[in-house]
C-alpha cells in the first residue's frame, strides 16, 4: 500500500522531472492578501503571478499546500468529523503554468500522473468540462481517448454568482477566471451516487479528486470576458482524497495519515470505539490546530485567533464527550509531529511551543465546559420541544464564552436544533444595552483636513530623499488642499495639506509617525508641519498650519525635518527591530509583530504571545538588546525583489503589502527585516535600551514599551531619583533600603494580622451579647443585630459561628461602615429549603436603601441609609414567620 508521504514525494517528483520549480508550502496566514482568513488552496501564494503583479524566475510550479478551510466563506466546521471527507486543515497538490503550457499540457500531465505512475484504472476515472469549453472536451476525447460517455458538460449554476459557477472558477466578480475540467473517481456500484452532472450526484460514489483550472480570461465589471495575453493553469489534488483512493478505502480518516492520530487520540481519551465521530473531530482539529500555531495564530476573541479558538474548544469538548479527564488535546501534538514532521520540521521546531499554548487553551476552557454543558444539559433536560430557546443559547455565550456552533454541535448529536431568531433578539438586546450605557461620546471640533476622495487630486509620486537628507531646497507645491478641497492658496492660520513634488519629510508609515518641520518660502512665508502623511500614488501629504506669509500651488518652498525628532524616532525604530529578534530568541519563534508605534518619545511593540513575561526573560531581553548597541554594527539597506528578500531570511510583517521591489533592513545577523522606516546608520547609536513597561492588551497579545538614547537615561535618572527617595523615607542609603521597606512590609503584615485577631475576639465578644436577642420563630431560631466596628470580612465570620451555635437558624448581622450599611446574612443547610439567604438578606436590603444576595446558606447585601437598620432588623422575625407560613 503506498502512503500519503509516498504520495506527496511522487507527485512532486514527478513535475519537477517536467519542468516545474517545486516550491514549498506558504505560511496559513496568507501575506499581501486582506481577502482571506486562511490560505486555502495551492494557489494563494500564486495569485499576484496570475494576475501579472509579480513575476518569478520561473513559469512553472508544483506544490504541496497546507491549506485550512473553517470560518468564513468556507464554513464546514460542523460537518467535520461527521462526513468523509470534509476537513478543517488538508494538503492540496497542484501544478501551475504561468503563460507556459495550458489545455492540452496540462490535461496530459494530469492523466499520465493518475494513470501512469500512480496505475489507476483508466475505466474508474470520469472527467467533467464547462459546457462551452470544446477545446478542453476535444483533448479528452480525441487524444486522451476518454469515452465520450465518461465526460460531463456542465454549467453555472442557477442563480449562483458569477464566480461560484460549475467548471468555471474565478477570482472573484472581476479579474482573471476561465473554464475548469474535473477529475472524478468511481468507487464502484456498491456505493450510492450517480455521474457527476447527473441528479444523482450527490452521492458518495463518484469523488472529484482533482481540479484543472484554465485561466484564460479577464473579466471586466460589466461581465465581459477579455482572453488574457498568457493563458495560465491553476491545479488541485486533495491529497487526502488521493490517499484514500490509493489505500481503497472510502473515507479519509481511515487513510494512514489519521490512523496512527485516530489511535493516539483514543489512548489520550480512553474511548474503546475507534470509529467514533468524535475521534475524527479531534484528530483532525489537532492538525489544525498545530499548523496554525506553528503559523504564528494564537487563539483570540476575534479573527483567525478566534477560527482556531473555535476549532480547539470543538475538539476539548468532543474530548469531553469521549470521558476525558483532565488536559488531553495538548497530548496528541507529539504523535502528530512523528506522522508530519519530515514533510513539514518547522512543525516538529515548534512543537513545544505549540503544546504549550494548547494546554493553556485547554485549562483556560475548562472551568467553560463543565458550567456551560451544565447549563446546557439542564436546558435540554426541561425542553418542550425540539428546539433550545435562543436565551439558552445567549446565556451560554454571553455568560460562559461558549461558542454558539459548539452548542448548534451539540445540539445536532441530540437531534435538536436552536432558536436562532430568539439568539438574534438577545445578541441585538444587548448591544442596544451596551449603547444606552455607554458613556463615551464623540464631539467632532478638529477641522478636517482632507477626505477618502481628494478633489483635484495629483496622480504624480514624490520623490521621498529623506532616507539620506533633512533637508531639500527648491522643493515644487503639486497641490494644496483645505478642508478637503483642492485650492490654489493657504493664507495665516489656516490649517490645510501640502503635497510636494520632492520631501525629505517621511510620511507615517509601519508604525513610524510622520516627521514634523517646517516649509519656508523665504519670503517670511513659514507653514508648520504637524504630520506627514502619504496618500494614494505616493503622494507626500505635509498636514499642518500656515504661520506667515501666503502659501501657493507652483511655489518652492525650503523643506526642512525637524532633526532632533527624526534622530529620537529613528533610534526608537531602530530598537524596535533588535527588540523583535531578541524576542524571537528568548521567548520562541513563534513571537511575530502584531502592531507598533515609534515616536520622539518612545517605542510601543505589539506581539503575539501565550502568556506573561517573567522578570527574568525581561532582563534578559534587555540585555540582548544592549549586547546588540555595543556591538556597534553597521545598519545596512538594500533593494531588492520580494521573493528574494523572502529567500534571503528577511521577516515579513502579517497585514503588511509589499511592492515588487522591498527595502530590506539588516542589523548585523542579528536582525533582517522589510522596513521602509528611517534608521541610524549605526547600532551603537542607539546609546541605551530600557524597558519600561510590559503587559497584556489582548488574548495571547503582549506589549512592550521601551525607551532609547536621551530618553532612557531621563527614565534611569527617575528611578534613582525615586530611590533616592524612598532611602530618605526609611531613613537608608541607595544600598540598604530594599532591606528596609521589606522589613517595614512584614512588620505591616504583622500589624494587620493582629488587628484581624482583635476585630475577631471583638466581634466574639459582641456576638456573645447578641446571641441573646434570639428569638424562636416555627421552630427556628432567629437572630437580626448589629455588630459595631467591624468589617464584611469579621461579619462573616461572625454570622458562620452563630449558625454552628444555633444549630437550626437564620442569621442576619449588620455593620455601618463609613456611613454605609453592610449585611450578611446566613441560614443553616437544613433551613435553606424554606428560607434563602439571599431572599433574606435582600428584604433587610431593601429597607436601608440597597440590595444584595448570594447563595442560599449565605450572603451579603449593601444599603446607604443608615437610619433605617434598626427597623429593618426588627422586621426580620416577621418576614421569616410569613415564609414559613
Amino acid at each position: 500500500m503506498i502512503n500519503s508521504a509516498e504520495l506527496r514525494k511522487l507527485f512532486l517528483d514527478y513535475f519537477h522531472d517536467h519542468g516545474h520549480e517545486v516550491v514549498a508550502s506558504s505560511s496559513l496566514v496568507p501575506i499581501n492578501d486582506s481577502t482571506l482568513l486562511f490560505t486555502n488552496a495551492g494557489m494563494v501564494q500564486f495569485k499576484d503571478v496570475f494576475t501579472g503583479r509579480d513575476q518569478r524566475p520561473y513559469l512553472r510550479a508544483a506544490s504541496s499546500q497546507r491549506c485550512v478551510r473553517a470560518g468564513g466563506k468556507h464554513n464546514d466546521l460542523e460537518n467535520v468529523g461527521y462526513t468523509a471527507r470534509h476537513h478543517t486543515f488538508f494538503e492540496m497538490l497542484g501544478n501551475f503554468s504561468f503563460g507556459d503550457y495550458f489545455k492540452a499540457d496540462a490535461i496530459r500531465f494530469a492523466w499520465e500522473f493518475l494513470t501512469g505512475v500512480l496505475k489507476l484504472p483508466p475505466d474508474k476515472l470520469w472527467v467533467t468540462v464547462y459546457l462551452t469549453d470544446d477545446e478542453a472536451y476535444q483533448v479528452w476525447a480525441d487524444e486522451i481517448k476518454v469515452p465520450r460517455e465518461r465526460i460531463t458538460r456542465i454549467g453555472d449554476k442557477p442563480g449562483g454568482k458569477r464566480y461560484e459557477s460549475d467548471n468555471f472558477w474565478a477570482m472573484g466578480d472581476t479579474g482573471p477566471c476561465g473554464p475548469c475540467s474535473e477529475i472524478f473517481y468511481d468507487h464502484g456500484p456498491e456505493i450510492a451516487g450517480g455521474p457527476p452532472g447527473t441528479p444523482d450526484e450527490d452521492g458518495d460514489r463518484y469523488i472529484e479528486i482533482w481540479n484543472l483550472v484554465f485561466m484564460q480570461y479577464d473579466r471586466s465589471a460589466d461581465g465581459t470576458l477579455i482572453p488574457l495575453p498568457k493563458p495560465s493553469v491553476d491545479t488541485g489534488m486533495g491529497l487526502e482524497r488521493l490517499a484514500a483512493v490509493m489505500q481503497g478505502v472510502h473515507s479519509n480518516y481511515e487513510i494512514d495519515l489519521f490512523h496512527h492520530l485516530i489511535q493516539a487520540t483514543a489512548e489520550a481519551t480512553g474511548a474503546a470505539d475507534l470509529q467514533s465521530s468524535s475521534l475524527r473531530v479531534i484528530a483532525d482539529h489537532i492538525r489544525a490546530t498545530a499548523f496554525l500555531i506553528t503559523d504564528g495564530v494564537l487563539p483570540s476573541n476575534e479573527g483567525r485567533g478566534y477560527v482556531l479558538r473555535r476549532i480547539m474548544r470543538r475538539a476539548i469538548r468532543h474530548g469531553y464527550k469521549l470521558g476525558a479527564e483532565g488536559s488531553f488535546f495538548h497530548t496528541l501534538v507529539a504523535p502528530l509531529a512523528a506522522e508530519m514532521g519530515d514533510a513539514y520540521p518547522e512543525l516538529v521546531a515548534a512543537a513545544d511551543q505549540v503544546t504549550r499554548v494548547i494546554r493553556q487553551e485547554e485549562e483556560r476552557f475548562a472551568e467553560t465546559l463543565a458550567h456551560g454543558m451544565k447549563l446546557l444539559e439542564d436546558g435540554i433536560a426541561g425542553l418542550s420541544s425540539a428546539t433550545i430557546p435562543g436565551a439558552t443559547v445567549f446565556k451560554l455565550y454571553d455568560t460562559y464564552g461558549f461558542p454558539v456552533d459548539l452548542t448548534a454541535d451539540i445540539a445536532r448529536e441530540r437531534g435538536l436544533q436552536l432558536d436562532m431568531e430568539g439568539f438574534d433578539r438577545e445578541m441585538a438586546a444587548q448591544r442596544e444595552r451596551a449603547r444606552a450605557a455607554s458613556k463615551f461620546y464623540v464631539e467632532l471640533t478638529d477641522t478636517v483636513l482632507f477626505s477618502d476622495e481628494l478633489e483635484g487630486e495629483v496622480t504624480s509620486a514624490t520623490d521621498f530623499q529623506g532616507y539620506d537628507h533633512i533637508q531639500v531646497d527648491n522643493a515644487l507645491i503639486l497641490n494644496i488642499y483645505l478642508d478637503g478641497k483642492s485650492v490654489d492658496c493657504l493664507s495665516v492660520g489656516q490649517q490645510g495639506m501640502v503635497v510636494l513634488k520632492q520631501t525629505p519629510f517621511y510620511a507615517e508609515s509601519g508604525g513610524q509617525v510622520g516627521d514634523q518641520g517646517v516649509l519656508d518660502k523665504g519670503d517670511g512665508t513659514i507653514f508648520e508641519v504637524s504630520t506627514t502623511i502619504k496618500y494614494r500614488h505616493n503622494m507626500y501629504s505635509h498636514v499642518g498650519i500656515l504661520r506667515s506669509g501666503k502659501l501657493c500651488v507652483s511655489d518652492t518652498v525650503v523643506a526642512t525635518v525637524d532633526a532632533a525628532k527624526r534622530q529620537a524616532t529613528a533610534l526608537h525604530h531602530s530598537a524596535t527591530h533588535l527588540l523583535h529578534a531578541a524576542l524571537r530568541r528568548v521567548l520562541g519563534t513563534h513571537v511575530s509583530q502584531k502592531g507598533s508605534l515609534v515616536d520622539p518619545q518612545r517605542l510601543r511593540f505589539d506581539f503575539a504571545h501565550f502568556e506573561p513575561i517573567s522578570a527574568e526573560q525581561l532582563e534578559a531581553i534587555e540585555r540582548l538588546v544592549n549586547a546588540q548597541i555595543r556591538g556597534n554594527v553597521a545598519v545596512e539597506t538594500e533593494i531588492m525583489d520580494a521573493e528574494s528578500a523572502m529567500a534571503s531570511g528577511a521577516m515579513a510583517l502579517f497585514g503588511e503589502k509589499y511592492g515588487d521591489k522591498v527595502r530590506v533592513l539588516r542589523m548585523g545577523d542579528f536582525s533582517t527585516e522589510l522596513c521602509g522606516g528611517t534608521h541610524v546608520h549605526r547600532v551603537g547609536d542607539i546609546g541605551l535600551f530600557k524597558i519600561i513597561s510590559e503587559g497584556g492588551v489582548a488574548a495571547g497579545v503582549r506589549r512592550i514599551e521601551a525607551v532609547t538614547g536621551d530618553r532612557a537615561l531621563d527614565y534611569v535618572a527617575s528611578l534613582q531619583d525615586h530611590a533616592r527617595q524612598v532611602a530618605q523615607l526609611v531613613k537608608g542609603d541607595r544600598d540598604s533600603f530594599p532591606d528596609k521597606v521589606r522589613q517595614l512590609v512584614e512588620r505591616t503584615r504583622q500589624l494587620e494580622k493582629e488587628i484581624e485577631q482583635l476585630k475577631g475576639r471583638l466581634a466574639s465578644g459582641q456576638g456573645a451579647d447578641v446571641l441573646s436577642q434570639t428569638v424562636e420563630v416555627n421552630g427556628i431560631k432567629v437572630l437580626a443585630a448589629r455588630l459595631d466596628g467591624v468589617d464584611v470580612k469579621t461579619l462573616r465570620e461572625a454570622v458562620d459561628r452563630c449558625k454552628e451555635q444555633l444549630k437550626t437558624a437564620a442569621v442576619v448581622l449588620a455593620t455601618v461602615e463609613e456611613g454605609k450599611v453592610r449585611l450578611v446574612a446566613g441560614v443553616t443547610a437544613a433551613e435553606t429549603t424554606r428560607i434563602k439567604a439571599g431572599e433574606l438578606v435582600n428584604m433587610v436590603a431593601q429597607q436601608v436603601g440597597g440590595k444584595g444576595g448570594g447563595r442560599p446558606d449565605l450572603a451579603q447585601a449593601g444599603g446607604t441609609d443608615p437610619t433605617q437598620l434598626d427597623a429593618a432588623l426588627r422586621s426580620v422575625p416577621e418576614w421569616i414567620h410569613r415564609q414559613l407560613a
